[in-house]
């Protein structure tokens, strides 16, 4: 037997009021001083014996009477299946915890590890639980058990969260996976998140759970909340060594629920502080903050931009690198010198590189013949310009080589270049087969008519190019090559291919004003400077990565070299030869030691996780739960449902008031009956 409503059995106390009136009532027979006996009738000592009876019968009922009523209102069931009351019916659930950086604010997880040992709390015998720490993807899984003190110890094992992004789908996805084969029909998500709206990302599937899942949300994202974010920072990746002051642009937002109207900014540069910057959003919710800083030393430098005023401080630092490199040894091969200046196939290109002081170029030039393998090694970029036949065999294996192992070329065929000898010496590295050379008369010309505009060499340069081409090279582009710019006819005017270790880009018409009037424009010496810039860098290196990128090391080393990588956090790992990749998964600097100097990788958190802008828990159930899924009762009222079901046939309790009717009128029966 069990009782639906067993908390009125405390009601049993109340069986001892009649035994206590009883007791108070109870009195001692006085004592009287009297003359004589002889005319008192004596008793008989049955009566006294029926009387004594009839007070402990009264007692009995009285008190019958108070437990029945409590035992009718404690509900009592005769069922050998109680045991489901206390869940309903077995349940499988999912529990999804989220991770990610943004559970870092205040005391969220610690709420979220709370929230989820009490939904296993709540679960009854039967019941199976999986447990799953989520934040881009999944971190870490407990596949479904019926181990509920297992459960509830992954919980309180689980690691902080961590700087990655939030991402709801996967971690639904996987949930949902993990219900398909559960061992009970009533299935459940529990999502207990701080419900970062940028968690929802770009996903647009239309993706849902399956039939019959349901989803329970528990926010702990609730109350207010003061960050403040660095959108965006516009630093350098590489510099040529000089003595200019440079400028970095960071751009901070108050990007919590309460307006922050004061914050600071400051730049540090190899771990000293340079400036300090105030800044006001009291009147817009971001701001940009210019930063004035002077690069005078070659070498890696890294610098930290770090904003303070807010509540949510893991978010607060940028993290950057600018490698200062010595200025770029250019080698120019004049395939067409002459004593008049104007006619000087290097005139207007040395013109444009300069070789001062000031100037972030050491230039040099050189004849086709003069050109061999010590002369190369010595440069970081070769530029030929309309070198003809009179480059040998020998030269161009030598160039081949040289960009192959890493150097850089750019190449501006002119109207003395042989296109089938340029084809097959030049075939393993040019980015396009020349097929001829046209000259427009007439006064025809052509146009640059498209450009990727967000290549590093044309991005500085904007879109206005009013060049006037009446000579160019008809070019086929290889498989491997990138068109930069076409002209508008449709040939392509500018390609870039990578060979080997090195890059080559190839313009499809002279550098000087023999087929354009290119030199006289106000672009040529920007197009000019960045192309030898974008040519020098030696790695792919960016300036800062983000959590989650993979960082290419192999700038750092040889291939067959060990590397010693250093974390952020000081962790020290040993990579052998042959892995020269590494994922980025904490927010600082990485370093790397290999067969040279020490390089340093800059690691950000992403900028969308600082965003706490919340939604909505009711969206994103209507979002994922499918239509045919009947909405989930609440505990209770399947509860209460499941024990009308049982209670139904049985009506235990309508039994026991009868004989509480029954009780009482017996006891009024006895309690008015005399003895004599």
């Amino acid at each position: 037997m069990a009782f639906l409503t067993p908390l009125f059995l405390f009601g049993l106390l109340a069986a001892a009021i009649p035994v206590a009136i009883h007791l108070i009532r109870r009195e001692k027979p006085p004592k009287m001083l009297f003359s004589t006996l002889r005319f008192l009738k004596n008793t008989s000592k049955k009566l006294i014996f029926f009387q004594q009876i009839q007070q402990w019968l009264l007692l009995l009922l009285r008190a019958a009477v108070i437990c029945l009523i409590v035992f009718a209102f404690a509900r009592p069931l005769f069922d050998s299946t109680i045991a489901n009351f206390v869940d309903g019916e077995p349940e499988s659930a999912v529990i999804l915890i989220d991770v990610s950086m943004s559970m870092l604010y205040g005391d969220r997880f610690e709420q979220a590890r709370a929230a989820a040992r009490d939904i296993v709390a709540g679960m009854g015998a039967g019941d199976e639980v999986a447990v799953i720490a989520f934040a881009n993807g999944t971190v870490s899984v407990r596949e479904l058990s019926s181990d509920l003190e297992g459960a509830a110890i992954f919980i309180n094992n689980l690691a902080g969260p961590g700087f990655e992004v939030t991402r709801y789908m996967p971690g639904l996805r996987l949930a949902n996976d993990m219900l398909e084969s559960s061992r009970h029909d009533q299935r459940s998500v529990y999502l207990v998140s701080d419900y970062q709206a940028n968690g929802l990302g770009n996903d647009d599937s239309g993706w849902m759970l399956s039939p019959g899942v349901n989803f329970n949300s528990v926010d702990v994202g609730q109350g207010a909340s003061r960050n403040l974010l660095l959108t965006d920072v516009r630093s350098p990746d590489q510099l040529i060594e000089n003595r200019d002051e440079y400028e970095i642009l960071a751009r901070v937002r108050s990007s919590g629920s309460v307006h922050v109207e004061q914050a600071e900014v400051r730049l540090t540069l190899n771990g000293q502080e340079q400036i300090r910057v105030p800044v006001n959003l009291r009147d817009t919710s971001e701001e940009v903050v210019r930063l004035p800083v002077v690069f005078d030393a070659e070498g890696t430098h890294r610098g930290e931009i770090s904003v303070s005023g807010d509540d949510f401080a893991i978010d607060n630092i940028f993290y950057f690198t600018v490698d200062v490199m010595p200025r770029i040894s250019v080698l120019v091969v004049n395939g067409e010198p002459s004593l008049n200046w104007y006619e000087d196939e290097a005139h207007w290109f040395s013109l444009a590189v300069g070789g001062g002081v000031e100037s972030p170029f050491v230039v040099v030039t050189t004849s086709p013949r003069d050109l061999d393998t010590a002369t190369l090694a010595e440069h970081d970029v070769v530029v030929l310009l309309n070198v003809g036949s009179d480059f040998s065999t020998s030269q161009a294996s030598a160039l081949v080589d040289y960009v192959q192992e890493g150097g850089s070329l750019l190449m501006a065929p002119g109207d003395r270049v042989n296109a089938a000898q340029f084809n097959e010496q030049f075939g393993a590295i040019s980015p396009a087969e020349l097929g001829q050379s046209i000259r427009l008369g007439g006064g025809d010309y052509l146009l640059i008519a498209d450009m990727d505009r967000r290549h590093p060499v044309l991005l500085p340069l904007g879109s206005d190019w009013g060049v006037r081409f009446d000579g160019y090279w008809a070019v086929s582009a290889q498989e491997e090559a990138d068109v930069l710019m076409q002209f508008d006819n449709s040939s392509p005017a500018l390609l870039e291919r990578s060979a080997g270790q090195g890059r080559v880009m190839l313009f499809a018409s002279s550098l000087d004003t023999e087929w354009n009037n290119l030199p006289l424009q106000g672009l040529y010496l920007p197009f000019i400077h960045e192309s030898l810039r974008y040519l020098a860098q030696a790695s792919g290196k960016d300036r800062a990565y983000r959590i989650g990128d993979v960082i290419d090391l192999s700038s750092a080393a040889a291939e067959d070299a060990t590397l010693t990588v250093t974390s952020p956090s000081g962790d020290v790992v040993t990579m052998n030869a042959g892995n020269r990749t590494l994922r980025a998964i904490a927010v600082g600097f990485i370093s790397v030691a290999g067969d040279g100097d020490d390089q340093f990788y800059a690691v950000n958190a992403d900028p969308a996780e600082s965003a706490l802008e919340k939604i909505a828990p009711s969206a994103l159930h209507d979002r994922v739960v499918n239509p045919e899924t009947t909405p989930m009762q609440s505990m209770q009222v399947r509860r209460a449902e499941l024990i009308a079901e049982r209670e139904g046939p049985q009506r235990v309790w309508w039994w026991i008031l009868l004989l509480v009717v029954m009780v009482l009128l017996a006891e009024t029966r006895i309690a008015n009956t005399t003895y004599r």
